[in-house]
């Protein structure tokens, strides 16, 4: 069994992702809080390198992922980089290799994903927000991807989770007007999950993170897994079909209906 990635850290406020554990919980921060928590070449980098390592984590149940204080989950990547690191089409195919390969790691993770989102929550930002399973936010969070005034396109890898979130024609909204908007409007066209008081974001999303921990792990794998197949529209196989019948023959099967049948908490152990 592998483990998450370290969090022994000399210093934690230097570090630009932090990765904690508490039980089954993982909990992923973004950790520039003097830049908003603005993405560097280096946090897609350890981002991807951490939701890699997290998901061959058979002990991990559910991945939080935040921005470092209650200021901003993230307004997206650093422009002061560009630069250096995104002046010109070739720096940005190798930036946009970095990036998407992260964001291929957050979709592909097995375990459910809850962000919990504080403040803004923009571009870069909104697009990792948009790959999680489940996004909670505080009545004050704003949203948006204003990139138009940057004369930047959002690419295909970047575009699909928002597509998936909310369609085309709000995804179009969101480039085209470049607007930014409210945590009510987010949550009415379906860009977030649930939106609750500034101060109980935290609460709110370790809450919604124990639930799901509490689960049936196996179960909460395939119920991503089938959620995906369906929306990427693909004929199902027989095989396909088959295996929505395998949580039978798991020993979580055996001990939730036991416990059930008991009026015990079950205790499942992910076979």
């Amino acid at each position: 069994m592998t483990q998450a990635p370290s969090t022994d850290i000399k210093d934690p406020d230097a570090a630009p992702l932090l990765v904690g554990r508490d039980g089954a919980i993982a909990t992923v921060v973004l950790n520039r809080p003097a830049k908003l928590n603005a993405f560097t070449l280096q946090m897609w980098q350890q981002l991807g390198d951490a939701f890699r390592q997290l998901s061959d984590d058979t002990s991990v149940r559910c991945v939080l992922i935040r921005g470092a204080g209650e200021r901003a989950f993230s307004p997206g990547n650093d422009i002061s980089e560009f630069a250096v690191a995104r002046s010109n089409k070739a720096q940005a195919i190798a930036y946009g290799k970095v990036m998407h390969g992260t964001a291929q790691a957050i979709l592909d993770c097995p375990h459910p994903v809850v962000a919990q989102i504080h403040g803004i929550c923009v571009g870069g930002g909104l697009e990792v927000a948009a790959m999680a399973d489940i996004r909670i936010c505080g009545q004050g969070s704003r949203f948006g991807a204003p990139i138009k005034n940057l004369g930047l396109v959002m690419a295909y890898q970047e575009m699909a989770p928002l597509i998936r979130l909310v369609g085309e024609s709000r995804t179009l909204e969101i480039l085209l007007e470049g607007r930014i908007f409210g945590a009510d409007e987010a949550h009415g066209m379906g860009l977030v999950s649930r939106v609750v008081p500034d101060d109980q974001v935290a609460a709110e999303a370790r809450a919604t993170a124990e639930r799901i921990a509490s689960g049936a792990p196996l179960v909460a794998h395939w119920h991503k897994k089938f959620a995906r197949k369906l929306v990427a529209g693909d004929a199902l196989t027989a095989r396909d079909l088959e295996e929505g019948f395998d949580c039978f023959d798991t020993e979580d099967f055996q001990t939730g209906f036991k416990a059930f049948l008991a009026k015990e908490t079950p205790r499942f152990s992910g076979h």
